[in-house]
């Protein structure tokens, strides 16, 4: 089964619903899409669309998915890495009207370039990118909180950057 969420935006993402309907008809796609669509509005006879979903419903669709479609959110992304579960993530275009920035590019390549998600930067690339997503294995996410602690205590040691009842 692959997800399709387009998050909790209250702009349309229709772009990205007619691209995933387009391959389902042309037999690119031949599994289930379940999509949670938020406020977008749109009809398909080739997916199960849902506005919006629990979060206990969420989880169990993650779950449950081979592939996650979406668009560049960042908690949805982190979640699927977090399972192990590939992502095509694509950006909501401001030029379409379907977000206020266009920072989701930046998201997208940032989290493409560390081997986390394949990006979907060109719907025209869609056909090479899903045929990616069958063998594709996000890297690891690994935990950066000592090094985090680390830089604090070697600024407050190295700066005597004290607290006032410390001193």
């Amino acid at each position: 089964m692959i997800l399709v969420t387009l998050g909790t935006q209250d702009k349309q993402f229709t772009r990205l619903l007619k691209l995933i309907d387009k391959k389902i008809e042309e037999k690119v796609i031949k599994e289930e899409v379940i999509a949670q669509i938020g406020y977008t509005k749109y009809e398909s006879k080739n997916m199960k669309l849902i506005d919006f979903l629990d979060e206990k419903k969420f989880e169990e669709l993650l779950n449950k998915s081979r592939l996650v479609i979406t668009h560049a959110g960042v908690g949805t992304i982190l979640n699927c890495i977090k399972l192990d579960k590939p992502v095509i993530a694509t950006p909501r275009l401001v030029k379409y009207q379907e977000h206020q920035s266009d920072h989701q590019i930046e998201i997208i390549q940032e989290f493409e370039k560390e081997g986390f998600i394949l990006a979907l930067n060109d719907f025209n690339d869609f056909n090479k990118i899903y045929k990616e997503a069958k063998n594709f294995h996000p890297k690891k996410l690994k935990s950066n909180n000592k090094k985090f602690i680390k830089n604090i205590e070697d600024y407050i040691e190295k700066d005597n950057h004290r607290a006032w009842f410390n001193r």
